[in-house]
């Protein structure tokens, strides 16, 4: 095996999971019912003087600051309350207890009494009260990482609250509505949460929602990189959080304008706002802002190479958030614990803590929503790569491969897990969703037959990483399994391609602007076919990037091979003696985040060669999915099916490419069309075309198919929200264009395929970019992953838009291979091959790729 290369620079500070975690307040609107009052709440007054007493006496010794003696007086009153039978006031009481134990960061107590109090206001139809309960179980639940039921809480309240017409209550909801979002990663619903909120609490003059709401806005624009209206914002909602005396707020706000200016290393002026958090924390006894502005402390004396003091602070943080019970907040204390012991040299110590972290972080997601998995996962994703390098600056190659595929794809493969097994049988799931040992991880590779190259990229030293903002890349981590299990480990230092002033994921933009792309001249270009064009695309869109290019200008080919050469030395030349020399050889990779895009087929040696000639190519998000969609696959053989289903140039729908924007009529592909029919003749069934294929009829036909071919439009970002906050949920973006009828809009969501049950082997979209989507630290969530959480084995895809006539003939080719062989990655490589002689650029060829099993 070889070791891996340990430089000095291991023992430095790593930045990034520091500023992953910078942010660390998000403010939380008071509890709905914060200063209990039954008088609001209950229409008749309870006919028990000495309870009403009580309660009252209660109300008085919490405003008081001795929560103690209130809730003993408050128990008292209920407990006569209820020797009364009197329901309302023992609501009264419990709306009570639970607000000042919400208030008091004892969110435990607070779900247990809110929960007793939420069937008592439904039966005695007590809306306003319920909308409150609603709101304060939302906010507990949030408090203790259960984000699902917090999301469900604060909707519930939300739609109360527009029923009752209490708009500063609603305005409340959103606020808390927002924070959640925020929790989980779902960073565009929490800024439209926040703005209605803000607009909601200027209208009704509520004057600390106004603070908090501005402050809320400046953190989350920190966490999506845009200082200047973060510090503006922030600056904003402290002066209102002065003016209106809430030291939540301040304490919040304060350390949220020292993380900004902590990002952009003005360390003394972030540890200035730090500690005046930290007073008014101690002053008004508020334990989480304590632990964060501790916190924040710590990871800034670690910047200063303050060890110890940076040490003392975390730890002090550490111990408060357990008093706590927030795992998500416990989670970035230990990890943000376990960066300052790596910058200490002290690995073994930060290996416990980083383990630690990544456990509890791995607790919080079951549970929720698959595109709540997902987006909270870009949050996290930091501590699994930080584990990665103390394990690596530990010569432990091995045990970092155990991390990188517990640090990917863990929401795509809990839905797989679930998709595999009856849904009563939990015992199964878990199994299936198991971190893999490194022992399965060479099963895996043994069972697939084929040698499997894992990638994990490790970010800039000195980036201040918050919320789901990625950096310029560092490092590669390379690993190989082969077929007998033997694993080796490479890494690549990608610092020298700052000093020509391109990074890698730039590099693989500029790989995919082949020869024959539009707008391709020396940079990387928006691709966009309007109504009107043929391409097979919607939405693609690269940042301009200049091309790494001499002084001199160079043709397109030239650019075209520059790019494809540089990554084929930074991703395959260095594990090129462990690839197998079979070109019929399976090869497997594993990339992430950018390398998701890069044209592993397209990409060429020195003397020309393309990687698809020397080999035979796969993709997967992670190793541990390659097992399920085996296991798909075994399920799938035997059952009675109907005629494979090929599908194209339907009736193009009427789609609305950006918010706001007239709908216009998709392009028709009249060369899909000859594909579809010419593809049906091989596999003996009747193409479905133009008007007939409508979304009802091919939806109903999708379960029973052994094959399905769809050559039509894709579209990525189609479902994705507009500008306001739903309060029924949200679904998955991307889309498959087919006829309309009816109301029937034609588009065949992904939503909508994955609470489909498919039968189907084999999936190939033959449209445009169905292998791409949003890229996530679990992978592309898209088309292609909606197919294969459906039950689908293997799916073909296309990394970008290709012209018809080529991916007619591309497509033929590979169902004719298919016929003489079932390794359908085989049967790809070979279809390329053809198609290559004909058209030689990998513009053309180079963009479809197998996800899944080979056969």
């Amino acid at each position: 095996m070889n070791q891996p290369t340990v430089n000095k620079r291991w023992k430095r500070l790593w930045r990034g999971a520091i500023a992953a975690f910078l942010c660390l307040p998000v403010l939380p609107a008071v509890a709905v019912n914060s200063v209990p009052s039954p008088s609001s709440l209950i229409q008749k007054p309870s006919q028990n003087r000495q309870a009403d007493q009580l309660l009252q006496q209660g109300n008085q010794q919490y405003l008081a600051g001795k929560l103690e003696a209130a809730l003993q007086s408050w128990q008292a009153a209920r407990s006569q309350y209820q020797q009364l039978q009197d329901r309302q006031g023992e609501a009264s009481v419990l709306a009570s207890i639970g607000s000042a134990y919400v208030m008091s960061e004892r969110y435990r107590e607070a779900v247990a009494t809110l929960e007793v109090l939420l069937p008592i206001t439904q039966a005695l139809n007590l809306t306003r009260m319920e909308a409150e309960t609603q709101g304060n179980l939302g906010l507990a639940y949030g408090s203790l990482g259960n984000y699902n039921q917090a999301i469900n809480a604060h909707r519930k309240a939300g739609k109360l609250m527009r029923a009752l017409g209490n708009r500063q209550g609603l305005g409340q909801v959103l606020l808390n509505l927002g924070n959640t979002f925020e929790a989980v990663g779902d960073y565009d619903n929490a800024k439209t949460a926040y703005e209605q909120s803000l607009k909601l609490a200027q209208q009704t003059g509520d004057r600390p929602g106004e603070a908090i709401a501005q402050s809320n806005l400046g953190a989350l624009y920190a966490n999506l990189g845009q200082s200047d209206d973060a510090i503006k914002a922030l600056k904003q909602g402290l002066d209102l959080a002065k003016a209106n005396g809430n030291q939540s707020s301040q304490a919040s706000t304060l350390i949220n304008l020292g993380s900004v200016y902590h990002s952009q290393k003005e360390i003394e002026k972030a540890i200035g706002y730090y500690q005046q958090s930290l007073a008014i924390a101690q002053q008004s006894q508020q334990r989480q802002r304590q632990a964060e502005a501790r916190g924040s402390l710590g990871i800034a004396y670690e910047d200063k190479g303050d060890y110890p003091k940076a040490l003392k602070f975390l730890q002090q943080s550490l111990d408060i958030v357990r008093t706590i019970g927030n795992p998500q907040l416990e989670g970035r204390s230990l990890n943000n614990l376990g960066h300052t012991l790596f910058g200490a040299g002290k690995l073994t110590e930060a290996e416990t803590q980083l383990r630690a972290a990544a456990k509890l972080l791995d607790g919080i997601r079951p549970g929720l929503s698959d595109t709540y998995q997902v987006s909270i996962f870009d949050t996290q994703v930091q501590t699994y790569n930080l584990l990665q390098q103390v394990l690596i600056a530990a010569n432990q190659p091995e045990a970092a491969l155990e991390i990188s595929e517990q640090g990917r794809a863990r929401a795509f493969v809990e839905l797989l897990s679930r998709r595999l097994v009856q849904p009563s049988n939990q015992k199964a799931i878990n199994s299936n969703a198991q971190i893999p040992t490194l022992g399965k991880l060479k099963q895996i590779a043994r069972q697939q037959n084929a040698t499997l190259v894992e990638y994990a990229i490790v970010i800039d030293d000195d980036f201040k990483f918050r919320g789901k903002q990625r950096s310029r890349e560092q490092d590669l981590y390379i690993w190989v399994v082969s077929p007998s299990g033997q694993i080796a480990f490479r890494q690549v230092d990608l610092k020298p391609l700052w000093q020509q002033g391109v990074t890698l994921s730039e590099l693989v933009n500029a790989s995919r602007c082949l020869n024959g792309s539009p707008g391709c001249n020396n940079l990387i270009k928006s691709v966009s076919a309007e109504p009107g064009t043929s391409n097979r695309n919607k939405e693609l869109t690269f940042p301009e990037v200049p091309l790494p290019t001499d002084s001199t200008t160079p043709s397109q080919d030239v650019q075209e091979n520059s790019a494809l050469q540089r990554l084929h030395s930074l991703l395959i030349e260095p594990i090129s003696g462990l690839l197998p020399t079979d070109p019929n050889a399976r090869v497997i990779f594993i990339p992430q985040e950018s390398l998701f895009l890069a044209p592993f087929p397209a990409l060429q040696d020195e003397s020309g060669q393309y990687l698809i000639e020397r080999h035979t190519i796969l993709s997967a998000p992670a190793i541990q999915v390659l097992d399920l969609t085996h296991q798909q696959r075994q399920q799938a053989r035997g059952r009675k099916q109907a005629p494979p289903l090929v599908v194209g140039n339907p009736v193009m729908p009427m789609v609305s490419t950006a918010l706001g924007q007239p709908p216009g009529q998709l392009a028709p592909l009249p060369n899909a069309e000859e594909e579809a029919h010419q593809v049906a003749q091989l596999l003996n069934t009747v193409a479905i075309t133009g008007s007939q294929a409508t979304k009802a009829s091919i939806k109903q036909k999708l379960p029973q198919a052994p094959l399905i071919h769809l050559a039509t439009h894709g579209l990525l970002e189609y479902g994705s929200q507009g500008n306001y906050v739903s309060l029924e949920g949200i679904g998955v973006p991307g889309a498959i264009a087919l006829a309309p009828s009816g109301n029937d809009s034609g588009l065949l969501t992904a939503s909508e395929i994955l609470d489909l049950q498919l039968q189907a082997e084999l999936v190939v979209l033959s449209a445009c970019e169905t292998g791409r989507g949003r890229i996530t630290g679990d992978g592309v969530v898209g088309l292609s992953r909606a197919f294969i959480s459906a039950g689908v084995p293997s799916v073909v895809v296309s990394l970008w838009a290709v012209p018809d006539d080529a991916t007619a003939q591309l497509m033929v080719a590979f169902y004719k291979n298919l016929k003489h062989s079932p390794d359908r990655a085989q049967a790809l490589r070979q279809a390329m091959l053809a198609t290559m002689k004909d058209h030689p650029s990998p513009f053309d060829w180079a963009a479809f790729t197998l996800m899944g099993e080979a056969e």
